[in-house]
């Protein structure tokens, strides 16, 4: 089993990627969501010039939110700083779209810019799209296209694992990714990973390079984690601080799915997704300047992932933390046996800040990881 902190794109996140590292995490999954956290790439940047060994990806970039050819040239420049340890995670759109007011991508997309970033990344002529016209474009100064080095790595593979919950993402996922991230919701990998399979065998997709094993793909799971101290439980108010924003984004999307511009996670509860209608409505509504209707989505996911709002603590109940790696050092070590057991290969750790993850670097580092190992 694999360990990574997912940490929410600030400047200084280098600092606990540093730490992390120390700690004996393999690696940094960091977020990329435009209008609630720093450029993702800049954070990678400097996480990159201060570590030397754990591995550094996007959980998850969002295609339309940038042309293919500037995902892979970031991912390549980055490869410059860290080679061999920049991993580029794709999804089809969360907060990256849906604070937009936008909906996700549509499949098709997203599989033809996959296949871009990963064209690009092996140094191949991939055709870009705009409108009517079709134009090839390459990484042209690369070593493998004109000798040159000083701009790109790509000597050293970049994977481009793809993020997928439903089932013609997962068969996009087998036939040309490099490796697969999902959710740890109960059902996502034992269902969606015979799915990964049978497409990454139809099409002679082999994972070997990058982790995985013939039809078989190296799996990241996303989940939240706290380590209990000593009287704590699941309700202690440091947990919920620090697992309580991890979850609420689940609900975010119910939201979105019935009153937002739509989201793509497959999460329907509408009565849940009703009474977080009439939260919103009463928290914008309370503001100074309160907020228009058409702009409710921006206090949706005002902290998302982050913090809780003034009385969003009310969705985070004791059942949904206990369902994540929350626990003792022992009951969460069994909870990664039962992950590994169905497939999963590294586990990305959400934490909702620098104390937050400062504490599950320390705690898990010190209790989890150096325990199993």
């Amino acid at each position: 089993m694999d360990y990574g902190i997912g940490i929410p794109s600030y400047i200084e996140a280098w600092r606990e990627v540093k730490a992390a590292e120390e700690a004996g995490f393999t690696h940094a999954w960091l977020f990329d969501s435009q209008l609630i956290y720093s450029h993702v790439w800049a954070t990678m940047a400097l996480a990159a010039q201060h570590t030397s060994r754990i591995k550094l990806g996007t959980l998850v970039a969002i295609p339309s939110n940038r042309l293919a050819p500037v995902t892979a040239a970031a991912a390549a420049s980055i490869n410059r700083i860290a080679p061999g340890r920049v991993i580029v995670g794709l999804g089809t759109g969360y907060t990256g779209r849906n604070t937009m007011g936008l909906p996700a991508l549509t499949m098709d997309q997203f599989e033809e810019y996959a296949l871009q970033v990963k064209g690009l990344l092996a140094g191949e002529d991939v055709l870009l799209r705009e409108g009517s016209r079709e134009r090839w474009i390459r990484l042209i100064h690369s070593r493998s296209n004109s000798g040159r080095d000083e701009f790109f790595n790509i000597e050293d593979p970049i994977p481009v694992m793809l993020a997928a919950n439903g089932p013609r993402g997962q068969k996009i996922t087998g036939e040309v990714s490099d490796g697969w991230i999902t959710t740890a919701r109960s059902a996502s990998v034992p269902e969606g990973l015979p799915r990964v399979m049978a497409a990454a065998e139809a099409t002679g997709n082999s994972f070997d390079e990058f982790g995985g094993h013939g039809a078989k793909p190296y799996v990241t799971v996303l989940t939240s984690a706290c380590v209990l101290r000593e009287g704590e439980s699941v309700s202690s108010e440091r947990v919920i601080r620090n697992v309580g924003p991890t979850l609420v984004p689940g609900i975010h999307a119910m939201w979105e799915r019935d009153y937002g511009p739509g989201s793509n996670l497959g999460m329907s509860n509408p009565g849940l997704a009703e009474e977080y209608d009439r939260y919103v409505r009463e928290y914008g509504d309370s503001r100074p300047n309160p907020t228009p209707d058409d702009r409710r989505y921006l206090d949706v996911h005002e902290g998302h992932y982050v913090y809780l709002k003034d009385g969003e603590e009310r969705f985070v109940s004791p059942d949904m933390v206990g369902r994540t790696l929350t626990g003792t050092a022992e009951e969460i070590s069994q909870k990664l046996d039962d992950l590994e057991a169905i497939g999963v290969n590294n586990v990305a750790l959400a934490a909702v800040d620098r104390q937050a993850a400062r504490e599950l670097i320390s705690d898990f580092g010190e209790q989890v990881i150096r325990g199993r190992n």
